[in-house]
């Protein structure tokens, strides 16, 4: 995602000062699985670590965590199973009109359950069944909590079903660049902008980025709209009353904040990146013309990151072009949301937002974050590259653009926290971008070009489609430069002031000014 300053830039990305439901049925299925990738975490509260001794079926059944317990939201995401597929099946009616909806969850129990938690916000709750089976629920906040018949077994594969009445008017508000996130209306129907925690406005989930699974998509609308969303359109059906249902599956797990499904009078525009891989741009049907020129660099986008990071990591990729008042562009996986405003305008702030983005599907998308303190890699990363990008292509000069993040940062320290020390309600400031770009910017300096571009490379690969974090990162960065960088980046990472930036002993950090 990307965020303005507080400076004034009008879409997420910065540039620094140098330059109600109705009664209608609808029903949701959940399937949990294995986690995606094979990475070893910590084991946390319902979640054992990754090769743990199961417990016999006989041990006593006991409830999930409500959450997984990130500091910074504790209840986001759910305890006792993984998610092994997600079905969403929405009837969609009109815009800012309820409509019947199911999810099908199939999950694995990775403790025995009494009962467990779903994150799921808003929305009229219809039936709730495990295995068929009718199953008790209670509301309480975001959390849903199933009680099913019978307790499920230690390692037994179980599938939720949740039937509801989906409100495609719900959004809420946060301070930071997100700004308004959920349902985006759109015209003449609907897109989505979910992170950080909006999918459970949209369907009961396993709402935190480090919990991914394969979704299947099956989106009924009046015939003359078209439904897109992440990854393949696997059918197209008409029924018997003339409405169409499309049928997506997703090709990869993905995290319940990068979830894309998007309904409207579109064109799709299908080409070709590097090595054939297909691209598929989604554009209202009075924007194809007025947007295609820079539509149309992503294929050089994609061949500019493959020589820096390596194969992109997805099936395809494309552009979905927001006619609406998204405020900010979205990583969301093989699938971006660009507002159009931002393919209207100058060249080079459309590059920065495209190639941001992109970048994310490197950084974020198939490297995900573990915790939401985190979120310094996977921003940090798409702005560094945006700024890198735009240094050689008519934009600002890198060098300037870091100097200016250096002067200000330990203000935003002051403000929102050191790069790898949010607080829930700093995650998406400024920080977290220059100034989380500033790091790489700094480990670059010094380690040197060639040792940071091996580092870069070696990150994403190794933790392709896996989850990682902070620590990950430093001991990664350390083994490649074949020195210990704990000591060069913890004050980087933590803490209240900036360390000196080397190669540029002149540079100096501003005076903190107080509330």
């Amino acid at each position: 995602m990307k965020a303005p300053t507080r400076r004034g830039v009008r879409t997420r990305h910065a540039v620094l000062a140098l330059t109600g439901a109705v009664g209608i049925t609808g029903a949701a299925v959940l399937t949990l699985g294995v986690p995606y990738g094979q990475h070893r975490t910590p084991p946390r509260a319902g979640h054992p670590a990754p090769g743990a001794s199961a417990r016999s079926p006989g041990d006593a059944p006991s409830p999930g965590a409500p959450g997984i317990g990130d500091p910074l939201v504790p209840l986001d995401g759910n305890g006792g199973y993984t998610v092994r597929r997600y079905t969403l099946a929405f009837d969609w009616r009109a815009p800012a009109t309820p409509f019947p909806a199911t999810t099908t969850i199939s999950a694995t129990a990775t403790q025995a359950l009494s009962r467990f938690d779903l994150d799921f916000a808003g929305n009229t709750l219809r039936t709730v069944s495990v295995d068929g089976t009718p199953a008790r629920t209670v509301r309480d906040g975001d959390e849903l909590v199933v009680t099913p018949a019978k307790p499920i077994t230690r390692g037994s594969t179980f599938t939720v079903r949740v039937a509801y009445t989906a409100d495609p008017t719900q959004r809420r508000h946060r301070s930071d660049a997100i700004q308004d996130y959920g349902w985006v209306p759109t015209p003449d129907g609907t897109l989505l902008s979910p992170q950080p925690n909006g999918a459970r406005m949209i369907f009961p989930a396993d709402d935190h980025p480090s919990l991914r699974a394969p979704f299947t998509f099956r989106i009924t609308t009046p015939p003359d709209l078209t439904a897109v969303a992440n990854g393949r359109l696997v059918e197209r059906v008409r029924q018997p009353d003339g409405r169409i249902r499309w049928t997506y599956d997703s090709e990869h797990p993905v995290a319940a904040q990068l979830v894309q499904l998007a309904i409207g009078r579109f064109t799709l525009v299908d080409g070709r990146g590097p090595r054939g891989l297909p691209v598929r741009d989604v554009v209202p049907r009075n924007l194809v013309g007025d947007t295609e020129a820079y539509r149309s660099l992503t294929p050089e986008h994609l061949a500019w990151l493959e020589q820096r990071l390596g194969p992109y990591p997805f099936r395809r990729y494309g552009v979905l072009v927001a006619d609406t008042d998204l405020p900010v562009a979205l990583e969301t996986q093989s699938l971006s949301a660009v507002p159009s405003s931002d393919l209207l305008g100058d060249r080079v702030e459309a590059e920065r937002n495209l190639i941001h983005e992109l970048t994310h599907h490197w950084t974020g998308d198939s490297v995900a974050i573990r915790r939401w303190s985190d979120l310094w890699l996977s921003e940090g990363h798409a702005r560094f590259y945006e700024r890198l990008y735009s240094d050689s292509h008519g934009g600002p000069d890198l060098e300037d653009t870091m100097r200016a993040a250096y002067e200000q940062h330990d203000q935003w320290r002051h403000d929102d926290g050191a790069p790898a020390e949010p607080t829930e309600r700093s995650l998406f400031r400024q920080m977290r971008y220059d100034g989380s770009a500033l790091v790489l910017y700094a480990l670059r300096q010094k380690v040197g070009e060639d040792t940071f571009a091996r580092i870069e490379r070696s990150w994403v690969t190794t933790y392709r489609g896996r989850v990682a974090g902070t620590r990950d990162f430093v001991e990664l960065a350390s083994h490649v430069a074949g020195e210990d960088l704990n000591p060069f980046l913890t004050p980087w990472l933590y803490g209240p002031h900036t360390p000196p930036m080397p190669g540029h002993p002149d540079w100096r950090v501003d005076p903190v000014e107080e509330d």
